[in-house]
């Protein structure tokens, strides 16, 4: 007996109606704030104030040495804020409900904050290059511009990105708070290892929390976009299928000729009646002839020489001594008119 939770699995017949989300008062107010916290770290960072301080203190006490029980399983932890592996679980998951909804916007949804990540972190990563704890050269330095790329943390903000996708994309308001408190802890776990183990200084993971959350409150203003890219994809799709022409198929019995894919031209009343050998399809030495010309000349045949036709059938020899020519090729038919034409043709001598 089948229960609520597997029916749940089968595709739902039609598209379902699904809220999508806007850009309301509260998400710009959030928005504002949020980009507010991320400008006021960056502008703490470049200062060298007491956020630089208190990343050396954090980077000194080395948590992964205070600790190290922990290490073993951290290391794992970790990688739930690793691009590559992180995108491939959530994208078969919301590849699953483009399915079942007949909508490809959760997989557009991801695409578009997956890229939009990429080029604001990228870009500020890039811009400021700032190093990394293991790589520090000088203490109370906030690292800048010397070439590093770790500033935001690049862990951190794809874990607020790739798990808060799923809250985003959430159907009822009861899923989108699980979701949402999921991955909060979620990605306030992976930006404190990121600390634990080193490679991240603790504003870095600040900055990485506001990056990630400004993709998030920043995604609804994508979904024009996102809107206009399904319908392109599903008209391209619909026209491939209305160009694929269907291969048409023919019964063949066994052992027959292979239907030809073209059009055939019917034979006219006069023209003679096509004659072919039948060797090793049966009826050895009988003339096949098509239609029922075929069998009508050889009723005539039969009638007029039954001779000739049963010398061609049992293939019987000439007398010893006699003239007559052999048989071509095996041809019952050629045979038996070459040797009408040499007695025609044969001299008659004395007596």
């Amino acid at each position: 007996m089948r229960t609520d939770i597997f029916a749940r699995l089968d595709r739902e017949p039609e598209p379902p109606k699904i809220e999508i989300p806007r850009m309301s008062r509260t998400r710009l107010a959030l928005l504002g704030g949020t980009a507010a916290f991320y400008g006021a770290i960056v502008v703490a960072v470049l200062v060298s104030s007491w956020l630089v301080i208190l990343d050396w203190k954090v980077m000194l006490f080395r948590p992964y040495q205070q600790w190290p029980e922990l290490h073993a399983f951290l290391d794992y932890f970790v990688v739930l804020g690793q691009r590559g592996p992180t995108a491939v679980m959530v994208a078969a998951w919301l590849g699953w409900r483009s399915w079942r909804q007949h909508t490809l916007r959760p997989l557009l949804s991801l695409g578009a904050a997956l890229l939009l990540l990429n080029a604001t972190v990228g870009a500020v990563k890039l811009g400021l290059g700032r190093l990394g704890p293991h790589y520090a050269t000088q203490i109370g330095s906030a690292e800048m511009f010397a070439g590093g790329d770790i500033f935001p943390s690049g862990h951190t903000a794809n874990a607020v990105v790739t798990w808060g996708i799923l809250a985003y994309m959430a159907t009822t308001p009861r899923a989108r708070r699980y979701l949402s408190a999921l991955s909060a802890v979620v990605a306030l776990g992976v930006g404190l290892t990121t600390v634990y183990l080193g490679t991240h200084w603790l504003s870095d993971v600040l900055l990485g929390w506001a990056a990630g959350l400004l993709v998030l409150l920043a995604l609804p203003w994508c979904e024009p976009l996102i809107g206009r890219a399904e319908d392109v994809i599903l008209s391209m799709r619909d026209r491939l299928r209305e160009h694929r022409l269907p291969v048409p198929s023919f019964p063949v019995v066994s052992g027959g000729p292979r239907p030809a894919m073209f059009a055939q031209r019917a034979p006219s009343e006069d023209a003679e009646p096509v004659r072919r050998p039948v060797g090793a399809g049966g009826g050895g030495g009988r003339v096949a002839t098509s239609g029922t010309a075929a069998s009508g000349a050889t009723a005539q045949l039969t009638q007029a020489r039954p001779y000739a036709v049963a010398r061609s059938v049992y293939g019987t020899h000439a007398p010893h001594g006699s003239h007559a020519p052999h048989t071509s090729h095996g041809n019952p038919v050629a045979s038996s008119a070459a040797g009408r034409r040499a007695s025609r043709s044969r001299p008659v001598t004395g007596g």
